[in-house]
């Protein structure tokens, strides 16, 4: 018995449609200069997952890409500029942007690239410097 909940997202204007099933494997903030750049805010909420719990239900010919560096292959929908997700090939994952599963019950357990913060956000939750040690960082965690 399958007991994953799978959720729904999409693109500003659902033209690209997708679902996520079961649980991500970490959610938090990261406040790295690409990531509030490319959100065109503070800070950016993420849920990482698993390639295999991604899946694209509708509108994969409107999907773009852009690799600023290896580190991340951006997608967005070519029709409204919706950004969607954020393939982490070294990681072997990808990172379904919050904001683009509406139901989904976003609970944040870290902070990421805090050194870059311009945006200060006191709630208890470590905060890396850069990222964990288990995903090729420093490991070191900064002060609220």
């Amino acid at each position: 018995m399958n007991d994953q909940h799978t959720y729904q997202g999409s693109c500003f204007c659902h033209a690209v449609e997708f679902t996520v099933t079961g649980k991500p494997v970490a959610m938090g903030y990261c406040h790295c200069e690409s990531c509030r750049h490319w959100s065109a805010g503070p800070v950016n909420a993420f849920t990482l997952w698993h390639p295999e719990a991604v899946q694209i239900t509708r509108g994969s010919d409107q999907i773009g890409s852009y690799s600023r560096t290896s580190h991340s292959l951006r997608k967005w929908c070519k029709l409204c500029g919706g950004h969607v997700f954020s393939e982490h090939p070294e990681w072997k994952l990808i990172d379904v942007f919050t904001a683009a599963i509406p139901d989904f019950p976003f609970k944040p357990g870290i902070h990421v690239h805090y050194q870059e913060s311009v945006l200060q956000i006191s709630d208890g939750l470590p905060k890396f410097k850069d990222i964990p040690k288990e995903m090729g960082g420093s490991g070191i965690i900064v002060e609220e």
